[in-house]
């Protein structure tokens, strides 16, 4: 029962069917179960179409209808909800049959974002199906449907949980169902892919010095937990679900407490089940948890029980592979991997605990790292997607899409964060790099246009203190700007208030000079003669901009590793400029004791900026320092995921903030390009690796969209030596300086040391 992409019927005959009783919209309702029972004469080439408001479990003949959990995905349902269409011939029988639909509360009514706002969409859930045999219609979602809310899962909540009564599971009590009119414009097929259980880890349990009993899967993961256990009918088994243990070893969700929301009860990540006699197998169908560990609580008996983790994220196979002779460097590879898989369900969010928001910031940090990872193009297009409905008519790109509060007046005055909105041309053109497709920079265009106008606008309106500058209208010193974020030493409230006096024209306008040079590219690539003169000007114009405020006398003067960072990555310096901050960024690095003090925006470019302009020694003292702030401080704390701020688990114990969010993992793309060389630049292939004899060895495979390419060092018996497999042509540029084109196929060389 495959699904099919790209498909919808050709006309909806079908109804919006709503499952609940006027009365009954005043408070939170069980789960709905519709039914409906129908005959049919033949049973080849049938289609299964449906959608709903809310997330659905469908059940053909007794068998669920697809793998596709938490269908139908997120997103933002008045702009966009997607149709699954499932090939269902092999469920169907000639004669009778039956098909029941679950509908769970899901993103479109239940609780949202760090404030756990609920009925962003609407309050009422409803069903749309239409099923088709040989392109003729065979069932609809009509008023001939039954419906209960008499079935066993009780409260279900993306966010906050699910409770389930096995007693429950045969339902008496039907009533008829109500025709809704809301329409189809909305509607449009399934093109990313579907979301997935995947992975699966058995718990193990454990005592906690408090008497707790805890079950440990040995993996921080996003989905749920499945429970096996013997009972008698009526005992209740309760699991907690959190991301690690406190300073003395004792379950904690503290660390994903989002502040006011715990007096309403927090987000307690909870699983509630009531036992039916005999054997019980359960897993919840709406709700995802972030979670390594689980509290249980229970009069049934554990001693035959199992526990198994199950990871839930969408279908993205594994592309990238990276292991070396440091045994921590891989650990940390596992982690950026496992923090992507944990945040990529259906769109990139930010963590799978507390907010679960589609953060522009993160994902234009993260994804020049992503697509070595894994394949999320699918994801990351849908993504765009909704950056693009989101959008503002002035051409302001949000800081999280969809939108997962109630907007108003202070929330749209902290919209637009450079960085963030920029996203909107970053992420499409580090998926355009990877795969070549111009479909990504063709359909986000117009956005990107939209936002540059929007920076250019907001640049004009300059502060007095900067009117001197002889470029003051490309200066975007105003405006709403989360800046580096969650530097080390650095109090991100103090910062925000520093925005609020004095903008922060460093950031936001290297950020509008980024953006306006690659649109200029964007423009020349898609044919765009005139668009690409225009962008090109507004980028020089902003160039100067910037430098007549940050680059005095051809030199930065900053404490910050991120102030020479930014404007040697995105090329914002001249000639003897460049090694000149490449030099100080050293010595900053240096006199911190080999520690980084930067945040999300540069933190991703730091290895390579040192690395590629003389200081690579440097950049693996960084890549292998162990103390914090550092990379390889969470592995030494036992981390098997990112942390979101560098210090998630302190010396001491005490825990805070998540510690599921890919961002900093982004040091895995230079594992890539950097360490190992691989550099795709749409369809030209670049290998130039930075080896370092602290690593002993090092390689690196990905499976990328022009083949699979690989590529090895390893210092062995006074040689460093190489191997490279080419799917495609490559320029090869190696440490000793030499640099040769090189065919398809298998390469070795060697360096005398």
């Amino acid at each position: 029962m495959s699904l099919i992409h790209d498909r919808m019927p050709a006309a909806w005959q079908a109804r919006w069917i709503d499952p609940e009783l006027p009365h009954e919209k005043t408070e939170r309702q069980p789960a709905s179960v519709l039914r409906r029972r129908f005959s049919l004469e033949r049973t080849e080439d049938a289609v299964l179409y449906i959608t709903c408001h809310g997330l659905y479990e469908a059940v053909l003949n007794g068998k669920r209808v697809g793998d596709f959990v938490l269908a139908p995905g997120v997103g933002d349902y008045n702009k966009r909800l997607t149709v699954q269409a499932y090939a269902v011939s092999e469920l169907l029988r000639e004669g009778e049959n039956e098909l029941i639909v679950t509908l769970g509360d899901g993103w479109y009514r239940g609780n949202n974002g760090i404030d756990g706002l609920s009925c962003l969409y609407g309050e009422d859930l409803a069903l749309l199906c239409q099923l088709e045999i040989g392109g003729e219609i065979a069932l609809v979602s009509d008023l001939s449907w039954q419906a209960s809310q008499e079935g066993p899962t009780r409260l279900n909540d993306t966010e906050l949980g699910e409770e389930y009564d096995a007693r429950r599971e045969e339902i008496r009590d039907w009533h008829s169902v109500w025709v809704r009119d809301f329409g189809f414009a909305n509607l449009a097929p399934t093109e990313s892919v579907p979301i997935l259980e995947q992975e699966r880890f058995e718990g193990r349990l454990l005592t906690t010095p408090n008497g707790e009993t805890v079950i440990d899967f040995g993996q921080n993961l996003a989905g749920y937990t499945e429970l096996r256990l013997s009972a008698r009918a009526g005992q209740k088994i309760t699991l907690w679900h959190g991301e690690t243990l406190d300073e003395n070893g004792n379950f904690t969700q503290k660390n994903f407490e989002p502040g006011d929301r715990n007096k309403n009860g927090g987000i307690p990540q909870k699983l509630t089940y009531i036992c039916k006699e005999g054997e019980n197998v359960w897993k919840p169908r709406f709700t995802i948890f972030g979670f390594r560990y689980a509290k249980v609580e229970t009069d049934a008996d554990l001693s035959g029980a199992g526990f198994t983790a199950i990871a839930v994220y969408s279908q993205m196979p594994q592309t990238g592979f990276f292991e070396c002779g440091n045994e921590d460097v891989n650990q940390l590879f596992r982690n950026s991997l496992w923090s992507m898989r944990s945040n990529f369900c259906d769109i990139p969010t930010d963590c799978p605990t507390r907010e679960r928001a589609g953060w522009t910031g993160d994902a234009g940090a993260f994804t020049p790292t992503a697509v070595y990872l894994m394949d999320c193009y699918p994801v990351l297009r849908k993504w765009l997607g909704e950056c693009r409905f989101l959008q503002g008519e002035d051409g302001l790109v949000h800081n999280i899409a969809p939108k997962n509060d109630a907007g108003g007046m202070i929330s749209n005055m902290l919209q637009g964060s450079a960085g963030w909105g920029d996203a909107c041309v970053l992420v499409p053109w580090a998926l355009y790099q990877a795969y070549g497709q111009k479909e990504i920079l063709e359909e986000n265009y117009d956005m990107m246009c939209r936002w540059l106008s929007f920076c250019e606008k907001r640049a004009a309106k300059t502060r007095p203190q900067n009117l001197l500058n002889p470029y003051h209208k490309y200066l975007v010193d105003q405006g709403f700007h989360f800046g580096e974020w969650c530097q080390p030493d650095v109090d991100n409230g103090a910062e925000m208030k520093k925005v609020m006096l004095s903008g922060m024209p460093e950031v936001a306008t290297a950020y509008f000079f980024r953006s306006a040079a690659l649109l200029s590219r964007i423009a020349g690539i898609l044919g765009k003669p005139e668009e690409e003169k225009k962008y090109a000007e507004l980028a020089e114009n902003a160039r100067k901009a910037y430098r007549c405020c940050c680059v005095k006398k051809g030199r930065i003067e900053s404490a910050r590793q991120c102030e020479y960072v930014r404007p040697i990555a995105f090329g914002l310096l001249d000639g003897d400029e460049i090694p000149a901050a490449a030099d100080a960024l050293n010595e900053l690095v240096v006199k911190n004791g080999y520690h980084l003090n930067t945040g999300f925006l540069s933190t991703p470019d730091l290895c390579r900026v040192l690395a590629e302009n003389g200081h690579s020694d440097t950049a693996y003292r960084l890549l292998l320092q162990t103390g914090c702030p550092s990379w390889l401080y969470a592995v030494k704390k036992g981390a098997t995921t990112i942390w979101e701020t560098w210090d998630g688990v302190r010396e001491d114990g005490t825990v805070h903030d998540s510690l599921n969010h890919y961002s900093y993992g982004a040091i895995s793309g230079w594992l890539f390009g950097g360490v190992c060389g691989i550099r795709l630049e749409a369809g030209k292939l670049t290998i130039r690796p930075y080896p370092d004899k602290a690593l002993g060895w090092a390689k690196a495979e990905w499976h990328s969209p022009v083949g699979i390419i690989r590529s090895a060092w390893e210092y062995r018996d006074g040689k460093l030596r190489f191997d490279f497999s080419l799917p495609v042509p490559a320029t090869i540029i190696l440490p000793d300086g030499r640099s040769y084109e090189a065919k398809k196929g298998e390469h070795h060389d060697e360096v005398l040391l």
